[in-house]
């Protein structure tokens, strides 16, 4: 058991207050100056059933959610629908505390509700505790909540056990209780967490010697999570319109922005289905707005048809991917990054869209304004793609990071009087799609003056008005796929900022990977180079345009490369051997779609299995091997 860092794990039902206690401990560990990260973990059902968030706080910067944990606090379903050992879902009321066993380190500390959880129906668990050194500390949580308030409470019971154990101060939870609270509830809690404290200090006996390490920051830090980023994001970028439908990761970036718009001028609408939220959104951004929609799984299929829409009428908008485990309705609430190949590739004909998989809650944020400047600029659509994992993940930034101006830069409009000197067809109208233009010609916006222009999905004239001229139609399509590469050179001014290196770069080794498991591979990295192997890691943000050049020396450095995915097919590796025609053979694929993320660890065994072929996969990751280029 690591004694610099807490990786805590509070489990219950869904119902229980899972979510908001673990966030206001993290909270309350954050303003102690310890840098936090949070894994939430939950059902795909309404209410009820078995569900979990890790928080881990040490001193140093946290990027992933480690291995395993150190402390568990294990309340009991209250909302258990199946209590019965033969029920399909088996016996949920014992969950919280069976379920969270087998990755709690070696000497590890167990506090459980015992006026709820009897230990008598968990198999072996006694000899468990024994074989592994942990440290039980059965307390009534739910008769300390009773006394004071209600048995929902038992969460605060249980928060106080846990910080009398480990020697945290009340002070900053108090604090948070106080923010968060009010009145007769505000006292009730804070009641039932000094007696829970005063309890383990007058009648528990401490057997372990893990005490809560400290920290200070240099500045103020504020705690979000990726959905968070992405809509402050979207925000800062300039967007005062969002348009969608529920449905899980994505709900969450949705419902953040339907709170915030009103504050800065703009507007949420919730429509009937995806096919009305993103053609909602087009309309929009037609009309000059920064507009952005976006869905998760079988919702952004939904979108494709509009995406090729937006394509061919060359109408700027920014839509979010939010992935989860499918096919089809798959494991809603569980992390996969299975829709990369559907976000790059579908929708009618050749695309022109841009796409970034931003890998931390910084690049949530900077993707997002990135998305909307290139869309607004080349009047393509800009895809963010992420997944429940990063979506869902707590951890602290500085204050600071958010201090920025707003972009108001509509993008490439023209004003009425350019529109005066432009071209117009016979009828009086504007020459949108201005064959002579580069990349974008610069849009008119309704009730521009002279700017009147048909948008239409057939291909079209540069007034708009429908074509099959053959010229004509190879030089719209030259004009539109133009602005990929356009793009491509833009980013390149980036300078490898939008792709994430770690270890020195000229390891003989290297492991990619994409999105939301880039912690991972950095902590995977560190210890892989602390325990002597000679290896380096990158974690690629841009997605669509892929970045050649930057991949193609990465791989030409090394001489293998293990490539770190959450699907079942390969996708990013697929794509490094089709945008860079060779390497195949120096590529190996390290999988994982269980509905879990990688653990560092894992991927640590990964490596050495494949790279040193002394190494041994112990959970449910595998290993493909390259069909060679």
């Amino acid at each position: 058991m690591k004694t610099n860092e807490l990786i805590w794990r509070i489990a219950g039902g869904s119902g229980d207050g899972i979510d908001s206690t673990s966030r206001n401990f993290a909270t309350a560990l954050m303003r102690s100056g310890l840098n936090v990260f949070t894994h939430r973990h939950f059902p795909s059902r309404i209410r009820g059933g078995h569900t979990y968030v890790e928080v881990r706080a040490g001193p140093d910067p946290v990027s992933s959610r480690g291995d395993g944990f150190n402390c568990l606090l294990a309340l009991g379903d209250s909302f258990a629908r199946n209590p019965d050992e033969d029920a399909y879902y088996d016996d949920e009321k014992i969950k919280p505390l069976s379920e969270n066993l087998d990755d709690l380190q070696e000497g590890g500390i167990i506090v459980y509700d015992d006026g709820v959880l009897d230990t008598d129906n968990i198999e072996h668990f006694d000899e468990r505790v024994e074989q592994n050194n942990w440290h039980v500390y059965p307390v009534d949580l739910q008769a300390i909540a009773r006394k004071h308030g209600r048995d929902v409470m038992r969460n605060t019971a249980g928060v106080g056990v846990i910080a009398s154990l480990i020697g945290f101060d009340l002070t900053y939870i108090e604090e948070i209780i106080g923010e968060s609270m009010s009145g007769e509830i505000k006292e009730q809690n804070i009641q039932i967490l000094r007696e829970a404290s005063d309890h383990v200090e007058s009648s528990v006996k401490v057997t372990h010697d893990f005490q809560i390490p400290t920290g200070e920051h240099e500045e103020e830090q504020v705690l979000l999570s990726g959905s968070n980023a992405i809509a402050y994001g979207a925000l800062d970028a300039g967007c005062r319109f969002i348009s969608g439908y529920p449905m899980t990761p994505w709900t969450d970036v949705f419902t953040i922005m339907t709170q915030h718009l009103p504050d800065f001028g703009g507007m949420s609408e919730q429509v009937e289905d995806e096919i009305a939220a993103v053609n909602v959104a087009l309309g929009a951004s037609h009309a000059g707005v920064k507009a952005m929609s976006g869905s998760s799984g079988g919702g952004f299929s939904l979108m494709t048809e509009s995406l090729g829409l937006a394509e061919q009428t060359e109408t700027p908008i920014v839509l979010l991917e939010a992935m989860r485990a499918g096919p089809s309705t798959g494991m809603p609430t569980k992390p996969e990054q299975s829709d990369l190949e559907h976000v790059l590739y579908s929708s009618q004909g050749d695309s022109a869209r841009v796409a970034f998989a931003p890998g931390s809650h910084r690049e949530c944020y900077e993707h997002t304004r990135l998305a909307f400047k290139l869309a607004y600029e080349y009047h393509l659509p800009a895809i963010v793609i992420y997944d429940q994992k990063v979506q869902g993940e707590n951890r602290n930034l500085p204050k600071s990071f958010f201090d920025r101006e707003v972009d108001a830069d509509p993008g490439r409009v023209i004003s009425e009087e350019e529109l005066k000197d432009a071209i117009h067809d016979a009828s009086g109208k504007f020459h949108r799609y201005d064959t002579d233009a580069e990349t974008a010609a610069p849009r008119s916006v309704p009730g521009q003056t002279g700017g009147r222009y048909l948008a239409s999905s057939n291909e079209h004239l540069p007034s708009g008005h429908i074509t099959e001229v053959p010229e004509i139609r190879t030089a719209q399509m030259d004009r539109r796929m133009g602005k990929v590469e356009a793009v491509r050179e833009d980013l390149n001014d980036f300078d490898g900022q939008l792709q994430t290196y770690f270890g020195s770069d000229d390891a003989t080794y290297g492991i990619i990977t994409w999105g939301s498991m880039q912690g991972t591979l950095r902590e995977a990295v560190s210890i892989l180079r602390e325990e002597g192997n000679d290896v380096q890691g990158l974690s690629i943000g841009q997605m669509a345009p892929f970045p050649r050049s930057e991949v193609r020396d990465f791989l030409s450095d090394v001489d293998s490369a293990v490539v770190l995915e959450m699907n079942a097919s390969g996708q990013l590796a697929n794509l490094i051997k089709r945008e860079l025609g060779d390497f195949g053979n120096k590529l190996v694929s390290l999988l994982k779609y269980d509905g879990e993320p990688f653990q560092p660890r894992e991927v640590v065994e990964g490596y050495k299995a494949e790279i040193d072929g002394d190494g041994s996969l112990s959970g449910n990751a595998t290993i493909k091997q390259s069909a060679g280029d």
